[in-house]
């Protein structure tokens, strides 16, 4: 009787995983909800004017105007995707350094060294309170790249 239970439920947990599977993608190398945001798929990126122009003036510790952030907090929220949110301010960054020649180590603008933009770039979501998906669930609004070098 018991080898019965377990055929059965084991039956059921393939068939909840195989779904799964379906659902995400998982036979691609780049599966998950952040997939959709891949421009290969037809994803167009927001350029983010208005967080580029925010996270230019915040690096240098220059007055952001209100409408700037505002600006910038309105683009941000208008990537209805949340999974985009941080692929697309990571893309306006990389942007950004390869406007300004930009190499590692080195400063991005008078004032304003390179590590300093990425993690000023980084917490965008949380200065807007734009909500992005947070695996670790300890309710920080920051990218989560901006714990990683090659940004």
């Amino acid at each position: 009787m018991w080898m019965k239970t377990v055929f059965w439920g084991l039956l059921l947990f393939m068939l909840v995983a195989t779904t799964m599977a379906i659902e995400y993608g998982a036979r691609s190398h780049n599966s998950g909800p952040w997939s959709w945001c891949d421009p290969a798929t037809g994803y167009k990126v927001s350029a983010l004017t208005g967080c580029r122009a925010m996270v230019k003036l915040q690096c240098v510790g220059s007055q952001v105007p209100e409408a700037v952030l505002r600006d910038c907090c309105q683009q941000l929220a208008d990537i209805n995707n949340e999974w985009c949110r941080c692929g697309d301010l990571s893309s306006m960054l990389r942007s950004v350094y390869q406007e300004l020649g930009v190499r590692e180590g080195k400063e991005v603008l008078p004032g304003c060294r390179k590590e300093v933009m990425k993690l000023t770039a980084a917490s965008v979501p949380e200065v807007c309170k734009v909500p992005i998906p947070n695996p670790s669930g300890d309710g920080a609004g920051v990218c989560y790249w901006a714990a990683y070098p090659d940004t």
